[in-house]
């Protein structure tokens, strides 16, 4: 590789790790409050915490690489723009396509990175994440069991224990259900248990009554019972095992159709054709934005005035094509035949760059006739 090339190419490396770690890192922070909010309010300690971060954090920078790309392109460029340095090789007869092969090189890099998130990183962190939540929601004593304290772990549900032993078995319970619009069931008991079901965890009360209001009427029943069993795993979100989502199965499961798949995601083929072709397009989304980023500077040359017009025009540029890009999804999702329209929005990217490489080494193209010229034509 030449050395111009290798000096742009890690010079667009360089800002493209800081870009992206900036950006990672608010994105990053931004979800953990949300997560703080929700995992310690809880009950969860502060590991729980950083794990669900963690495996948060391959999505986050699926979503962040593009963009850090696209940045370190308009900020290099520019940069070398203001010092003369492409001025310089331009002089040397280098074209515009020339100049851009760093640039190329640079965005299939970022685009081999998206790749190996999109396809490995993030359906494996999001299958664990999954798994993980539904683990969290199974552990009653950390969010639903607290002695002393009337607590309401649903709409119309209020539960009070007053002590829990080092067994793990509780005395003195209350719990009213009133989710029903028809009656109020309220039980309370000397001992209770909780373990484990089907379909979740079950709390055993020993020892009790249970009061029974109809609405209808005002009549209230009792009876009285030496053991009960209440499902309590209706109260806990996830309570049951989790489902598959469409971002935590495997590229492969997302390509065979899988009819099975599709019953439990209950999605259509067209959805999991979209999904999965869009990690193969999305990489090349990358190399687009970058090469949109170059091109567009690339048009007004050296100016003491800047290239903030350039600048505006790339980022409009690349604003119209993830606008596309969402058009054509919502389309290929209706249609299990329109997946390729998935690769458009990335096609016309590239080809959007050539075009504005082509224009920017004829600058005859972007400059007005003088009307000196035109009357002197027409003259002769």
């Amino acid at each position: 590789m030449p050395k111009f090339d290798r000096y742009m190419l890690s010079q667009l490396t360089v800002l493209f790790g800081f870009f992206a770690l900036v950006l990672v890192s608010v994105y990053w922070v931004n979800r953990a409050v949300v997560l703080f909010d929700q995992l310690i309010g809880d009950g969860q300690s502060a590991l729980v915490f950083l794990e669900f971060t963690a495996l948060a954090l391959p999505n986050v920078i699926r979503l962040v690489l593009p963009v850090a790309g696209f940045a370190a392109t308009v900020y290099v460029v520019n940069r070398m723009m203001a010092e003369s340095e492409l001025v310089v090789v331009q002089a040397m007869g280098l074209s515009a396509f020339r100049l851009a092969r760093p640039v190329f090189l640079f965005g299939l890099m970022v685009a081999v990175l998206i790749a190996a998130t999109t396809h490995f990183l993030v359906p494996a962190s999001r299958g664990q994440l999954a798994q993980r939540q539904a683990e969290i929601s199974q552990d009653i004593t950390a969010r639903f069991l607290s002695e002393g304290r009337f607590l309401h772990p649903a709409d119309g549900v209020t539960f009070y224990i007053r002590q829990i032993t080092a067994e793990g078995e509780m005395r003195d319970i209350f719990l009213s259900d009133a989710r029903s619009r028809v009656r109020r069931v309220t039980y309370t008991a000397r001992r209770a248990l909780l373990v484990p079901g089907v379909d979740g965890p079950q709390l055993v009360m020993f020892d009790g009554m249970a009061q029974t209001l109809e609405f209808d009427g005002q009549r209230l029943s009792t009876t009285r019972f030496e053991d009960s069993v209440f499902d309590i795993a209706a109260l806990i979100q996830g309570g049951g095992p989790p489902g598959p989502t469409l971002d935590a199965l495997s590229t492969r499961q997302l390509l065979s159709l899988d009819p099975v798949l599709l019953a439990k995601t209950g999605t259509t083929p067209a959805i999991f054709l979209y999904e999965a072709h869009a990690r193969f397009a999305q990489p090349f989304l990358a190399v687009a934005s970058a090469l949109i980023g170059f091109a567009a500077l690339m048009l007004g040359g050296f100016s003491r005035f800047g290239t903030w017009r350039q600048v505006i025009l790339a980022v409009a540029l690349l604003i119209g094509v993830q606008f596309m890009d969402n058009a054509m999804a919502d389309i290929a999702r209706q249609n299990a035949r329109l997946w390729p329209l998935v690769y458009l929005s990335p096609l016309t990217g590239i080809l959007l760059a050539g075009a504005l490489l082509w224009a920017s080494g004829r600058p005859d193209l972007m400059r007005p006739r003088r009307r000196g010229h035109m009357a002197a034509g027409g003259a002769e």
